[in-house]
C-alpha cells in the first residue's frame, strides 16, 4: 500500500505553477494510499488533523467511507510525481459541520494537510499548493464560497488563511476542537 505515482488514480486536476512545478490532484485510493496517509496523520506535526491515535486499519476505514460518499472527496496532491499533500472537499450541508455556522447553498468545505518536507524547508511551498487547491475548488461553477474550519489553536493555519484572503468568521465547538471558521467568496459569483 504505497502511493506509487505510476499506479495512482487518474488526476482530476493538473496545474503548472511557475517556479514550483506541476501539481496533480488524484482521488485517494484507500487500499493503496492508507499507509501513506497514516504515516502523515499520525505525526506530531499533524496534531490538528485529529487522527494521531488512529492505526492503519482505522485510516483505511475512514478513507474508504469518504470514498463511498458523493458529498465528500479526498485527494492526494502530487508535486512532479511526489506526494505532497492531502486535500479534502465536502458539502457542509451534508456534514455535521454545516450545523455549526450559517451554511449557504454553494458552500464547499475544504481540509488540507501538507505532507512532511522531503528536505529543507521551502519558502512558498504551502502558498503554491494552496493556490492549486483553491483554483480546483473554484473551477466548479456551483461553488460560491469556500469554507474552512481549522482548530482555533492552529495559529499558523489561521494566519495562512487570512494571508490568502479568507475572512474570519465565528468559532464553534465541534467534536475534537474549537473550529475557527473562515470564508473565501468566489470571485464574480453572487451568493445564492
Amino acid at each position: 500500500m504505497t502511493s506509487d505515482p505510476r499506479a495512482r488514480r487518474a488526476p482530476v486536476y493538473v496545474r503548472q505553477v511557475d517556479g514550483f512545478g506541476t501539481v496533480h490532484l488524484a482521488p485517494v485510493d484507500p487500499d493503496r494510499d492508507s499507509a501513506l496517509i497514516h504515516a502523515w496523520v499520525t505525526q506530531e506535526r499533524a496534531v490538528f488533523w485529529g487522527m494521531g491515535g488512529a492505526d492503519r486499519a482505522r485510516v483505511h476505514e475512514i478513507y474508504s467511507s469518504l470514498d463511498a460518499l458523493s458529498t465528500h472527496h479526498a485527494y492526494l496532491a502530487y508535486r512532479d510525481d511526489a506526494p505532497a499533500a492531502l486535500f479534502q472537499t465536502y458539502l457542509p450541508q451534508a456534514d455535521p459541520i454545516g450545523e455549526c455556522y450559517a451554511a449557504r447553498p454553494g458552500d464547499v468545505g475544504v481540509h488540507l494537510l501538507i505532507g512532511p518536507a522531503a528536505g529543507e524547508r521551502e519558502p512558498g511551498f504551502t502558498a503554491a499548493l494552496l493556490s492549486v487547491f483553491l483554483a480546483f475548488v473554484l473551477s466548479d461553477p456551483d461553488c460560491r464560497r469556500i469554507v474552512v474550519e481549522p482548530d482555533a489553536r492552529n495559529a499558523r493555519a489561521v494566519d495562512r488563511l487570512v494571508r490568502t484572503g479568507f475572512t474570519l468568521g465565528p468559532q464553534a465547538e465541534v467534536p475534537g476542537k474549537c473550529a475557527q471558521f473562515a470564508f473565501l467568496e468566489a470571485p464574480d459569483r453572487a451568493p445564492r
